[in-house]
């Protein structure tokens, strides 16, 4: 099942933040997440926020129907225009992710980004993106979502292998991310990204260079590669804890990544987060730079997560609960947090640090800046930008990401 909600204090029946959290609020982005929590099958591999249509049913969410869900979240957006009042801000970016967003009819995605821009505005250059799974669009559906304001799409393609893909228990088949990235390009969208995933149990490095062959002869902008995660309370877990399917490695997983780089940099595409290659500055997705940066999102849905202005919160994750509180004039935020100066300069040294150009050395505290020392020594950073006063991570440095995070926030 999906991971735990964090604790934290209650939210405000009715959303309200504290007069602190909209200070400075023009000088900085706004973006809109909005989550949608259907699929037709659980991946094995997954546990994010999402239910079926029988999982529902046994939690007997009558309020949770895919047929009612945009009508449920234009509520959310309405509330977040009152919550943050006179906020002259248009929107920047908003992203429709899940779940599988096009399980919902096209009108329903473009309902609730028309209430984005509604009640807020959007940008002249607003990058909209949506989440497919090649299996539920069509031509006709992409031509639609197009029409209605999106102008970026992400599938997620995963593998190019079919064996592969029968252990993530993904449900559609190879060559067909490929063939939407060709739909999607006659329909008018301008970027296009696909997902994959690399160290799935049986996978070989030539699997993961087919993967990224076929990845990159389909045409995209934008590649985005993540290092599988086996998540406790997964199919995959149990699996592996059955000794049915072998444990990932961490040493597959480097091996994988460098493939990837330098795959993915002959075929000019360029790194510019960790897990995120663009062809042109163009292509990268804004709205994650959105939350690599600390700027301000609205996340909506059941169980998306918001931060504004150094406030952060979440919603109840049921789809039930969520609609419930709704119709009841309540907002769905489960908890909120409220973060010190301490954790929003942990936050910037955690997030920053796997950008493309780092993080500013004026953030770290003086046992962290010793840390930076020897990781400059240790080729885990570059030099030149260290000379000019940023962290900035080495290829070397971009495998050992975690291990060089963990040492500089001291």
């Amino acid at each position: 099942m999906p991971s735990v909600l964090p604790e934290g204090e209650a939210v405000p029946e009715d959303g309200g933040l504290p007069s602190s959290a909209l200070l400075g609020a023009p000088a900085r982005p706004l973006g809109f997440y909005v989550h949608v929590p259907y699929c037709a099958t659980r991946c094995g591999y997954c546990d994010f926020n999402t239910y079926t249509a029988t999982e529902l049913r046994s939690t007997g969410g009558v309020l949770a129907s895919r047929d009612n869900y945009a009508d449920t979240l234009v509520d959310e957006i309405r509330l977040a225009r009152k919550v943050l009042g006179d906020d002259p801000r248009p929107v920047r970016t908003v992203f429709v992710g899940g779940g599988t967003p096009t399980l919902l009819a096209a009108d329903d995605l473009v309902r609730m980004l028309a209430a984005v821009r509604d009640e807020f505005g959007l940008a002249d250059d607003a990058e909209v993106t949506t989440e497919a799974n090649p299996e539920s669009v069509d031509p006709a559906y992409l031509a639609a979502l197009r029409a209605g304001g999106f102008n970026r799409i992400s599938f997620g393609m995963q593998s190019a292998r079919q064996h592969v893909l029968k252990v993530l228990d993904r449900t559609h088949t190879p060559g067909r991310p490929e063939a939407c990235v060709a739909e999607a390009r006659a329909a008018g969208f301008e970027h296009v990204n696909l997902d994959l995933i690399y160290g799935t149990p049986g996978e070989s490095d030539d699997d993961w260079r087919a993967s990224l062959d076929a990845a990159i002869g389909a045409g995209p902008d934008h590649v985005s590669a993540y290092a599988l995660i086996v998540e406790e309370g997964t199919q995959l877990a149990r699996r592996i804890r059955r000794g049915e399917v072998p444990m990932t490695d961490d040493d597959v997983h480097a091996d994988r990544y460098l493939i990837a780089d330098e795959t993915l940099k002959t075929a000019g595409f360029e790194w510019y987060e960790v897990s995120n290659w663009a062809t042109t500055d163009a292509g990268r997705c804004l709205h994650n730079e959105l939350y690599w940066r600390g700027a301000d999102w609205w996340g909506a849905g059941p169980g998306a997560h918001s931060h504004v202005g150094g406030v952060r919160w979440w919603n109840v994750k049921h789809p039930g609960a969520y609609a419930g509180a709704l119709a009841a004039g309540r907002s769905p935020g489960a908890g909120r947090e409220i973060l010190s100066e301490e954790d929003r300069r942990v936050e910037r040294i955690l997030l920053e640090l796997r950008l493309q150009d780092g993080c500013p050395l004026s953030l770290l505290k003086p046992k962290g800046l010793t840390a930076s020392h020897q990781a400059l020594k240790d080729g885990l950073l570059q030099p030149e930008p260290y000379e000019q006063g940023r962290a900035t991570l080495t290829l070397r440095g971009r495998l050992l990401a975690d291990a060089v995070v963990r040492n500089l926030v001291d």
